[in-house]
């Protein structure tokens, strides 16, 4: 082809199938990439962290001219079928293939220098919306626990409408990795001291519970609420890291 794009035909190319496994966590982890989609999201990456991403997957030709590609960014046309696999999200857009981060295992054994949230959301969706708030309201550190889904996981992806590029990631291990935490931890809990009025450190850690399992039992740390009319047992964990992120980032500016 013209552009030096190359063709790929069959759901049996080695490329192909290396793609197709990007679909699923297990094979972003085994390979360490992902597949950005997206009409919004692949070229305003395209514009802010082209050095992420190592190619670009479309349909046709002229939808690869459609983007605004580097040297660097091998380009790829597929077969519909081909596509359509990897095109989780349905868009019909162009696709980009990215690098994940390395992700350093989280320090516990000393205290937080500046905000750290630590997720253990295991729904993808909920984590991409949890580090979309994480990143409008400056965390940007962010421990992901044991069977927290990846965040660069598609349907994170989607969700994080592009926040993923702006944070960094640490392993956190299991939940026994914070018995002996230093520093502050705090947990979003029913009952505590309302986000609203708690005067935020500078160093902290802000725990958040698995969806419908909580915090575990036993942790060791301050415990702080949303103040709610009570008309529903919980809110989503999603909803109650953006409402506390938002409380902690209104307080702190206002310092």
């Amino acid at each position: 082809m013209s552009s030096g794009a190359r063709a790929i035909d069959s759901p049996q190319n080695a490329r192909a199938k290396k793609w197709l496994a990007l679909t699923e966590s297990r094979g972003i982890r085994k390979h360490g990439e992902f597949i950005l989609s997206g009409r919004k999201t692949v070229p305003e990456a395209l514009e802010k962290h082209a050095g992420r991403f190592t190619a670009a997957l479309a349909r046709t030709e002229s939808d690869l001219n459609r983007l605004s590609l580097p040297a660097s960014i091998e380009r790829f046309v597929l077969a519909k079928p081909v596509f359509e696999a990897l095109d989780t999200n349905g868009t019909g857009f162009p696709l980009l293939v990215g690098k994940v981060p390395e992700m350093a295992a989280a320090d516990f054994a000393r205290p937080p220098k500046g905000f750290e949230l630590v997720l253990a959301l295991g729904d993808p969706s909920n984590l991409g919306a949890a580090l979309r708030s994480a990143a409008a309201f400056g965390a940007g550190r962010i421990v992901l626990m044991e069977g927290a889904a990846h965040p660069f996981h598609p349907k994170a992806l989607r969700g994080g409408a592009n926040a993923q590029f702006g944070l960094t990631f640490l392993k956190g291990g299991d939940w026994a990795a914070l018995e002996d935490a230093k520093g502050t931890l705090a947990a979003l809990d029913g009952s505590g001291r309302d986000v609203e009025t708690y005067d935020w450190p500078q160093n902290l850690r802000l725990v958040l519970g698995e969806e419908g399992q909580g915090l575990p039992p036993g942790l060791k740390a301050e415990k702080l609420s949303i103040r709610t009319t009570g008309a529903v047992e919980s809110l989503n964990a999603t909803v109650a890291a953006s409402l506390a992120l938002s409380a902690r980032f209104r307080r702190i500016s206002a310092r």
